[in-house]
């Protein structure tokens, strides 16, 4: 039987995938919409679209043990994505300037925030209750 631990590493794994793939969907769907012909910016989405199905692939088939490792390493992304529309949206990045009104935007910050947050809920819970080594 499962216990509860086991119950919410799978929840969050899930809800970190999950979020993962919205922020790549939504990244990959910008790309294609048009910002692929901005310069450095279109790249850069693609990366992060291709990163984040990399991201979710990762969490579906990492073996317990590994996962606050890569919860770690797919925080330091995530919140790296949110830091870059942040930073986007104030003063500008590699010469392009966002808009909190434009397509995507809104949901943008909340499924990266959100990401940031589950993914560090499962850093910490995976990593709870293993011995240092």
């Amino acid at each position: 039987m499962a216990t509860e631990r086991t119950v919410a590493l799978v929840a969050l794994r899930l809800a970190a995938a999950v979020t993962a793939a919205a922020m790549g969907a939504i990244h990959l769907y910008l790309w294609y919409e048009g910002y692929r012909y901005l310069h450095i910016i279109g790249p850069l989405f693609l990366l992060n679209g291709v990163g984040a199905a990399l991201l979710v692939l990762s969490l579906l088939i990492t073996p317990t043990r590994l996962l606050p490792v890569l919860a770690t390493l797919g925080t330091l992304f995530t919140a790296g994505t949110l830091a870059a529309l942040i930073v986007s949206l104030t003063s500008g990045l590699f010469g392009f300037r966002e808009y909190l009104d434009a397509d995507l935007v809104k949901p943008a910050l909340a499924v990266e925030a959100v990401g940031c947050v589950t993914l560090v809920a499962l850093a910490s819970l995976s990593r709870r209750g293993r011995p240092d080594r």
